[in-house]
């Protein structure tokens, strides 16, 4: 039966309330009845899809629960309330006529999913809150123009919809416009409700499934990070420490996020009282470069200039006081960037710490708070993708490839072991001259099946980064070292994990690799590259991308915000891990 013919159907056997107070049966409802006594429901009708319509929001109760006897069809043409919400926007399409009596019970129990009416309360306290006006012309009314200048914005139309959360299926531009209208703590229930209901993600060109914990979860997550999230940078700070970006070198990654992150425009907004997470923009290097004495072995003074100038903005604006730094994140890449924070309590233990020194061991990184940043070498900051790629399999002829300088504990064992005793391992100090001259430390990587990333003075290492960017499957030697977004990333599925105490028999675990599982390792390896690529303009699922999802979900994961007594939790809040 045709949706026209549905309506025709429903009209003959519509009852209403006339203003007596009385029940009636008619096939056409009065228009002083349809305008004055009757909440407004909307039907589906084939009209094109970017169209809208816009539902009253005494209406949306008849989602809710049955009203029997009653039912009103509101004009395709019925504008929107200018709150900026379109209810229609947050369903699934429907083919049938949805209204709510005793006969259509079914039809309705099939639209509402258990955790549907928690995101419809907070969608409709949105709506109530940023309404001006409750008022939605009908019969004669809606011949009237409507424009700015009346307080109501001009409607956009769209076939009507059932109001449905859970059923949801893929993020769009409309929930943007949807969720932009909500104050940041309802807009962050929201996205938990999301997240908790994303769907399965079977078949995605731009996501491969084997390289992450929950690739579903972490795609709706980011969606609704890409369509919520507004962060605000602290303008304070002196330069050189604060706001001064270093793109270049070991330590280029906090660098290369503060250049991107205060470039953006998508996510930075200049109101604080908009955001949901707060930027903290210094660059431990710098800091290192500013204020340590060279063979002092004191950090004091760094972590002392940390101390004062958080203690600054939080005298200065109130939302560090708000949540105790719980939604405030730094970025720091260098090895001593956890020390730089111990002076000040709450800098330490609640505010979101991106680092590459990820260790477990010292007690300042926090598995499932903080965040794991990758390092990456940048030696052309204008051409940060040179090198990129590596050869096939069938052309890869080393077993493994190292070569380093001396520190830290690890690498003297690596090389007591294996230097210049096997042909099949090419493990070196510093790459000599005569080996370089024919081979470059490039090639070398591009050219070996693996590449042995061992731990220096501290646990992170280039290596790691620069292993993917070759192709080539890295072989990770240092204990109690978080691996970089290790809450979304499998790596068990793209690079190998060797204990400490298990470096005299490396060789025999990559030979017990069966060909068949390296081969899947190594494209493994390339289909998560990029996630790791920095690029003058931040795209799609790049480190940019992943480092303000991990930051952003994990800041919003501790802030413990509450709403009516329900804790904000962020788009990721541990639904990373499986």
């Amino acid at each position: 039966m045709k949706v026209t013919d549905q309506v025709r159907e429903v009209l003959k056997v519509t009852t209403f309330e006339t203003p007596n107070n009385t029940t009636r049966k008619s096939e056409t409802v009065p228009s002083n009845v349809r305008d004055e006594q009757l909440p407004a429901v909307s039907f589906p009708v084939n009209q094109p899809a970017d169209q809208a319509t816009r539902v009253a929001p005494q209406a949306t109760t008849l989602f809710n629960s049955t009203v029997s006897n009653t039912t009103s069809v509101t004009s395709p043409n019925t504008p929107p309330s200018d709150d900026g919400l379109r209810v229609s926007d947050f369903a699934d399409p429907v083919s049938e006529i949805v209204y709510e009596n005793n006969s259509t019970a079914k039809n309705s129990s099939k639209q509402e999913a258990s955790g549907s009416s928690f995101a419809q309360n907070i969608l409709e306290g949105s709506r109530m809150s940023n309404s001006h006006a409750n008022f939605i012309p009908t019969g004669e009314n809606k011949k009237k123009r409507i424009s700015r200048k009346n307080g109501i914005p001009k409607p956009k139309l769209k076939a009507p919809t059932a109001l449905s959360f859970s059923k949801r299926t893929r993020a769009d531009s409309r929930t943007k416009n949807e969720v932009g209208f909500m104050p940041p703590d309802q807009a962050l229930l929201y996205a938990k409700h999301e997240i908790q209901n994303a769907p399965t993600v079977i078949d995605d060109p731009d996501l491969h499934p084997p390289v992450f914990r929950n690739v579903s979860t972490f795609k709706r997550s980011y969606e609704l990070m890409e369509n919520i999230l507004k962060v605000y940078i602290y303008p304070d700070g002196e330069r050189p420490i604060f706001h001064t970006p270093e793109l270049k070198g070991i330590y280029a990654s906090e660098g290369w996020f503060m250049k991107l992150m205060e470039e953006n425009r998508q996510f930075v907004v200049k109101d604080p009282e908009k955001a949901h997470l707060f930027y903290l923009p210094y660059g431990s290097h710098q800091l290192e470069l500013a204020l340590y004495v060279p063979n002092s072995h004191n950090m004091h003074p760094l972590s002392i200039y940390l101390r004062d100038y958080v203690n600054t903005i939080a005298s200065k604006y109130r939302f560090w006081n708000r949540t105790r730094g719980a939604d405030h994140f730094l970025v720091a890449c260098h090895d001593w960037g956890p020390y730089t924070t111990k002076e000040h309590e709450e800098l330490c233990h609640n505010t979101v710490k991106a680092l590459c020194n990820a260790d477990l061991s010292e007690g300042f990184f926090v598995r499932g708070k903080d965040v794991s940043l990758p390092e990456t070498t940048i030696r052309t900051p204008k051409r940060p993708l040179r090198y990129l790629g590596g050869r096939p399999v069938s052309q890869r002829s080393i077993l493994a490839f190292f070569a380093g300088n001396m520190h830290g504990r690890v690498r003297p064992v690596l090389l007591k072991y294996w230097s210049d005793k096997d042909e099949d391992m090419k493990i070196y100090g510093p790459l000599p001259n005569r080996v370089s001259r024919q081979m470059s430390y490039v090639q070398h990587m591009k050219s070996s099946k693996f590449c042995i990333c061992p731990m220096g003075y501290e646990v992170n290492s280039p290596r790691i980064v620069e292993a993917i960017y070759n192709e080539c499957v890295p072989v990770i030697i240092a204990d109690n070292f978080v691996l970089p977004f290790d809450d979304i990333l499998n790596w068990s599925e793209f690079s190998v994990v060797v204990a400490e105490k298990d470096i005299p028999k490396l060789k025999d675990i990559l030979m017990a690799i069966p060909l068949r599982r390296y081969i899947a390792l190594q494209k493994n390896v390339k289909q998560v590259q990029k996630h790791f690529l920095w690029h003058s303009k931040p795209v799609k699922y790049d480190i940019f991308h992943m480092i303000l999802h991990s930051a952003g979900g994990d800041a919003l994961c501790d802030g413990k915000i509450m709403v009516d007594g329900n804790e904000i939790r962020a788009w990721c809040c541990r639904c990373k891990m499986p």
